[in-house]
């Protein structure tokens, strides 16, 4: 099987149900984006939903993949930045946990953390402060940390980092990895459009996408976006909610049903698709088994707060992906 290296933000997210919408109006958070806010108003949306009910979690979109994929017992590693304090140590000690093999530089600054703000109808709205996430810097890379590993696998989040996106993509070429993109949220496809698609034309291999992002990446709706994708990649991948997901390579076009689930929180539910996609792709699954590995995952993950699935579910997931990979 094929090995994984995520890179991305080390973020915790702190999960709070919010009783309707209005107060994404009040902290000027387009429902459903994930958008960047510094210290001061990070600490006045926590303050203002503190009566709120809320649960931690680490998070970030590739820590949750990755941590995802180690679950299936997929070797994996990832590489990200925290601070030197209880919350840095709680993000990594979770990785760990799962068996994940952490690359975690430490800086002075705070943890990142990520409000998700959950809607009465699952949405999620994230305001992130990134603290020392974005101190992770392309000086730290270099190709040793790559060595071991096949597939890399990174958050379109990094894309606010160019020079530091484009050398990670760089390394996992000169060590022959495959590289596959999820482009994020459709606010950082909007505000990072030409560096998006600089970067998936030289080196993407997989590209992932909701309806949104594919809009935004391309102008286009779900089928004309996603051809469009796979015209610039080896396979390209677009979310498309409750009807599932559509995949392409080459001229072949796939259509992969969602779960049927009750949905409480749609947080994690791109990442852990993404997880369990890459998870076939890295057995060498037929295209099929991999998108329907992935609705699995990402239809586990939205019945459940925040993006941490317990073990106990795990076991089940686990016995239904060998009875995929066995039919």
């Amino acid at each position: 099987m094929k090995q994984i290296l995520g890179i991305g933000n080390a973020l915790v997210d702190v999960m709070t149900q919010i009783e309707n919408d209005s107060i994404l109006h009040e902290f000027g958070l387009p429902k459903g984006s994930m958008t960047l806010v510094d210290s001061t108003k990070s600490t006045y949306i926590k303050n203002k939903t503190a009566a709120l009910r809320s649960l931690l979690a680490s998070g970030g979109s590739a820590a949750n993949t990755i941590h995802g994929l180690a679950m299936l017992n997929a070797k994996t590693g990832f590489i990200g930045s925290v601070g030197r304090d209880e919350t840095g140590d709680f993000f990594e000690n979770d990785l760990k946990k799962a068996g994940v093999e952490t690359m975690i530089f430490r800086h002075d600054s705070a943890t990142g953390t990520a409000v998700a703000l959950i809607s009465p109808d699952s949405e999620r709205t994230f305001a992130t402060h990134l603290g020392a996430a974005v101190e992770l810097n392309s000086g730290d890379l270099n190709i040793s940390l790559f060595k071991k590993y096949d597939i890399l696998y990174l958050e379109g989040y990094l894309i606010n980092d160019f020079p530091f996106f484009e050398k990670a993509c760089s390394l996992a070429k000169e060590n022959n990895m495959k590289i596959a993109i999820d482009l994020a949220s459709f606010n950082v496809v909007n505000d990072s459009l030409d560096d998006f698609k600089s970067v998936i034309k030289n080196y993407a291999d997989i590209v992932f996408a909701n309806e949104e992002e594919a809009r935004s990446f391309t102008g286009m709706e779900s089928e004309e976006a996603l051809k469009a994708i796979a015209g610039q990649c080896e396979t390209a991948v677009v979310k498309i909610g409750k009807e599932g997901s559509i995949i392409m390579r080459n001229e072949e076009l796939i259509r992969i049903g969602a779960l049927p689930v009750t949905s409480r929180d749609t947080t994690g539910a791109g990442d852990l698709y993404a997880a369990g996609f890459l998870y076939g792709y890295a057995n060498e699954l037929a295209l099929d088994k991999c998108g329907t590995i992935g609705s699995l995952l990402a239809g586990n993950v939205i019945e459940i707060v925040g993006a941490r699935i317990n073990e106990k579910k795990w076991a089940g997931i686990r016995r239904k992906v060998k009875t995929i990979i066995s039919d």
